[in-house]
């Protein structure tokens, strides 16, 4: 596996993606999406991230955040994926008479061949950062955040789609999550 070297710039935006293991549709289902939010600002709490932009896509998830130090970024989207993964798995595990989380359950099987203590994995191992050093470059990854489910067709209209920061900077709604508004 090639190397890939990660640069953490205190005091600079960490725009970060990461995806679910096979690409699994996992946040179709609302359950899963509330579980993400519910530990993201959770995580928010404790942690002391700044956050200003989000989207959460039925495979993949987007982040803009600043931590303190710059490389804490590691920890949360560990903790992130790590506690989410053991919310997700719970809920399919228990799911014994539906078939759709079955199915997603059997998705994240790892196969024989992985040498791990796991039976399932819900994330990608990997995530992967890139800091933002411009107003411009900031404002171009919210926009691709907002805009990433009209692109896959998803919804007509970023607002439409409630898994994201969108609501908050265009409509003053708090309601799922509020943001670090950057000055």
């Amino acid at each position: 596996m090639p190397l890939y070297h990660r640069s953490f710039t205190p005091g600079h935006l960490q725009f970060i993606t990461t995806s679910a293991y096979r690409r699994t549709p996992l946040f179709r289902d609302e359950g899963f999406c509330r579980e993400f939010v519910s530990v993201l600002a959770d995580l928010r709490g404790t942690k002391g991230f700044t956050l200003t932009g989000w989207v959460l896509m039925p495979d993949h998830f987007h982040l803009l955040l600043r931590t303190e130090p710059a490389d804490a970024v590691r920890t949360i989207i560990k903790l992130l994926k790590q506690q989410t993964a053991f919310r997700i798995l719970s809920t399919l595990r228990d799911a014994t008479d539906n078939l759709d989380r079955e199915e997603l359950l059997e998705r994240l099987r790892l196969p024989p061949t992985v040498h791990d203590e796991s039976t399932y994995r819900v994330w990608q191992r990997r995530f992967y950062p890139f800091n933002i050093y411009t107003e411009r470059k900031r404002s171009e990854k919210l926009n691709y955040m907002h805009n990433n489910p009209v692109k896959r067709g998803l919804v007509a209209h970023p607002g439409e789609w409630p898994w994201s920061s969108w609501r908050f900077y265009f409509l003053g709604d708090a309601s799922v999550l509020a943001m670090d508004r950057l000055a």
